[in-house]
């Protein structure tokens, strides 16, 4: 379980986190909707460890027993190394970490719907094909935490329906997912608890 207490960030005098309190828990789904710059990307930079909070905290299990956090992030706007081709990116990646074997990259670019043998590079990529292997990096490492900002950007209907079978696939294994969008079709659907996101705060939404 991962716990949020009274996380802020402030940059300068502007306040883009304000109080936000959750639980996350194991196999559950989360959904986070609000406009673009109400506050779900930083949100999702402060989980993933890119950005210190100004206030609060992120306990992962318990203050007794830390645990160590597996995350996989997909970020709005991310990008790869245009001059690599999918797999030679997520082979460069992976050696971040080193958890991600040769079999797991594979398997994680083919889950997407993508040829791990293709021998284009990043660069000639179509939008959703870099949007999917985005997606696959995300999840090469089988993390504890997968954080989706905006995942169906550049999808076409057949990668949007993939993705939400990854998802719950992924939510089966374990894993905690949050989504975020600033479309409420997008998700509602497939979470288990909905969140509004409107000037840096959060509340349940109601469906």
């Amino acid at each position: 379980m991962i716990t949020i207490n009274h996380l802020s960030k402030k940059i300068k005098k502007v306040v883009l986190l304000d109080d936000i309190n959750l639980s996350l828990q194991n196999g559950k789904i989360y959904g986070i909707i609000g406009e673009n710059g109400s506050g779900k990307t930083m949100l999702f930079r402060v989980l993933a460890g890119l950005v210190r909070p100004t206030e609060g905290e992120v306990i992962w299990g318990s203050r007794e027993k830390h645990i160590e956090p597996s995350i996989g992030v997909v970020i709005e706007h991310a990008s790869l190394y245009p001059e690599f081709t999918g797999l030679q990116n997520l082979r460069y990646l992976s050696q971040i970490k080193k958890i991600a074997s040769e079999k797991d990259i594979r398997r994680a670019i083919e889950r997407v719907g993508l040829n791990p043998d293709d021998k284009r590079n990043f660069r000639k990529y179509s939008l959703g094909m870099k949007q999917r292997l985005l997606i696959a990096q995300a999840l090469m490492e089988c993390p504890e935490l997968l954080l989706f900002d905006e995942p169906t950007n550049g999808l076409d209907a057949k990668g949007v329906e993939l993705f939400y079978h990854i998802v719950k696939e992924e939510a089966k294994r374990g894993a905690i997912i949050c989504i975020a969008s600033h479309i409420t079709e997008n998700i509602t659907g497939l979470c288990d608890e909905v969140y509004l996101m409107k000037s840096g705060q959060l509340e349940i939404a109601e469906m």
